[in-house]
């Protein structure tokens, strides 16, 4: 008797121990991921563009997607050893192409039979810069008849819009028939691969449309899109009105010079975006928002064909990697670290020395190794040394050996630290008290230091590669601060000059080329009044996605206390 109770106990423990395990599963709740409609195409592939959530994990992220952790992880490079942040953009494999295609039945009779009687059709696939009198030159078909082929009320067209195009020969205007003597060639120039890109580039097409759309406007359509008076911290409030400030300015100096301007502002405040997608495609360029939340929430709505200018926030740069219709336009500091390099290799002589200067245990793996492959890539031989700021007073004999008396030596500070750099400056210049000349090279971010006192840059014949610049001894700057005085009754504030230069640049290209600015971005190398323009396209392997500003302004301190603008762009 006593052994059946015990044997029951027994049981019955283990059915409640078992039923724990239950209980606490149930008390996780996996984060909801939504799957995104928005989709990009990079190197002939479709890509899901996602907005990474709070609590989300790349595990929830790839079952919403049914695709695996390594294929997420292989579309984001550095994804792995960086890990999800809120907010972030990150690429997700569209496979649904691949599954139709697994599931796809064979083909019965009544397919093939509906397969012979489309022959008689090409469907075409609107791409954004497309119109019917495009779509109509090329394929050799009347518009009307376009129209009444897909049942068109008007002529709009949405982007990757189907339309059927009637195969076959159709009579054209006398004016566009060939001279006698010539070859008709429509059916020649209409080969399948005429819109078929090659991996990571464009199509003979694409770029014939682009040449077609490169005609000047006079009435530009701009939406300015500012935190103006936003209650959260995303950029401050002074700051953005001085930016409108100049941008009024340049609608109006290039409304005195015969463009016509429609430009529309939009209060971004608290996280919101008061514009809608079709306000949004209707622009010919969006300046703003300011914050890199703004711009990720703004890019995951915009059309693929809205191009889109970051103005301010360095950190918005990585959106350049996720949007092909994304520019950003302040340069990184990566740019300006490699420019550095350059400067080195145009000043220094053959018995000269270089020393790479940065934090011991303070990881900044980006500036570091873009300027030590910029040094290797000059093909200059240069020592490194770290160390900390506790070390700072016993490193000056360790920096010795490295230097020489008989010639130059550039030290280069790799670091955003400004206890490290002012500690940097502060040997620099102890180096100069003992007769070794040198130069030291930094990026934009030590003129912002408040605790280096000036007379110690000067001292060190400081060299700096800054994004913004202004040289007071220029007419064009002089007429601006007249203008500005005048409008506004104040000085303009860097906010200010910024919003002129990127608001004036931007329109004059508009009004240039017209639809089709954004192909020629890259030839349109451009000195402002504070900052510079010379865009070129990021590549992820071989796609080209969105475009990065790589100009700089080379300032140098003087030991006779004279800040010069040595070089720009």
């Amino acid at each position: 008797m006593i052994c059946k109770f015990l044997l029951a106990l027994a049981l019955e423990l283990c059915l409640i121990a078992g039923g724990v395990p239950e209980c606490r599963a149930q008390d996780y709740q996996a984060p909801q991921v939504t799957v995104s409609k928005e989709k990009v195409k990079m190197g002939g592939k479709l890509y899901y563009s996602h907005i990474v959530l709070e609590k989300q994990t790349i595990y929830s992220i790839s079952k919403a997607y049914n695709v695996s952790i390594g294929d997420i992880y292989k579309a984001n490079p550095g994804l792995e050893e960086t890990g999800l942040k809120k907010n972030a953009v990150i690429l997700i494999p569209d496979n649904t192409k691949d599954t139709a295609e697994e599931e796809k039945p064979a083909p019965d009779s009544r397919k093939k039979k509906k397969e012979k009687d489309d022959d008689s059709f090409t469907v075409h696939t609107v791409r954004w810069y497309e119109d019917l009198d495009v779509i109509s030159k090329k394929y050799g078909v009347p518009v009307d008849v376009i129209m009444q082929e897909n049942g068109l009320k008007g002529r709009k067209l949405k982007n990757r819009q189907k339309l059927r195009i009637p195969n076959g020969t159709f009579s054209t205007p006398e004016e566009n028939m060939p001279a006698s003597g010539e070859e008709e060639t429509a059916e020649a120039s209409r080969t399948p691969a005429e819109g078929i890109p090659a991996e990571g580039g464009e199509s003979m097409a694409e770029k014939d449309i682009k040449v077609q759309h490169l005609f000047p406007k006079k009435e530009i359509d701009v939406a300015l899109l500012l935190p103006l008076n936003a209650k959260d911290s995303t950029a401050g409030s002074p700051g953005n009105m001085d930016f409108y400030c100049g941008a009024l300015l340049a609608s109006k100096d290039l409304g005195d010079a015969g463009i016509d301007i429609d430009l529309s502002v939009y209060d971004v405040s608290d996280g919101k975006l008061p514009v809608t997608e079709e306000r949004l495609r209707k622009s010919d360029v969006v300046i703003g928002p300011v914050s890199y939340g703004d711009l990720s929430r703004l890019m995951a709505m915009a059309p693929s064909d809205t191009y889109v200018v970051s103005p301010l926030d360095h950190r918005a740069e990585q959106l350049a990697s996720s949007y092909r219709n994304f520019i950003q336009a302040p340069t990184s500091y990566k740019a300006q670290y490699e420019d550095l390099a350059e400067w080195i290799d145009d000043e220094r002589g053959p018995d000269d020395k270089i020393i790479l200067i940065y934090e011991k245990g303070i990881h900044e793996p980006d500036n570091i190794e873009a300027l030590k492959a910029k040094i290797g890539e000059c093909g200059m031989d240069y020592a490194a040394f770290s160390y900390s700021i506790l070390e700072g007073r016993d490193i000056l004999n360790s920096l010795k050996d490295m230097m020489t008396l008989t010639a130059k030596n550039h030290l280069l500070v790799a670091s955003e630290s400004e206890a490290f750099v002012n500690d940097v400056v502060r040997n620099a210049n102890l180096l100069v008290y003992e007769k070794y000349d040198l130069a030291l090279y930094a990026s934009s971010k030590i003129r912002g230091f408040e605790t280096i006192e000036v007379e110690n840059l000067h001292n060190a014949n400081l060299h700096v590669s800054t994004s913004y610049y202004i040289d007071y001894d220029r007419k064009d700057v002089q007429d601006f601060l007249m203008k500005y005085r005048a409008l506004f009754g104040t000085e303009p504030t860097p906010f200010a000059f910024q919003g002129y230069d990127i608001t004036r640049y931007f329109i004059e290209v508009c009004s240039k080329y017209g639809n089709g600015w954004s192909a020629v971005l890259p030839m349109e190398d451009e000195e402002m009044l504070q900052s510079g323009f010379r865009f070129s396209r990021v590549k992820t392997g071989a796609s080209e996605i969105g475009y990065t500003n790589t100009a700089v302004r080379r300032i140098v301190y003087g030991p006779d206390y004279s800040v010069t603008l040595s070089k720009g762009l």
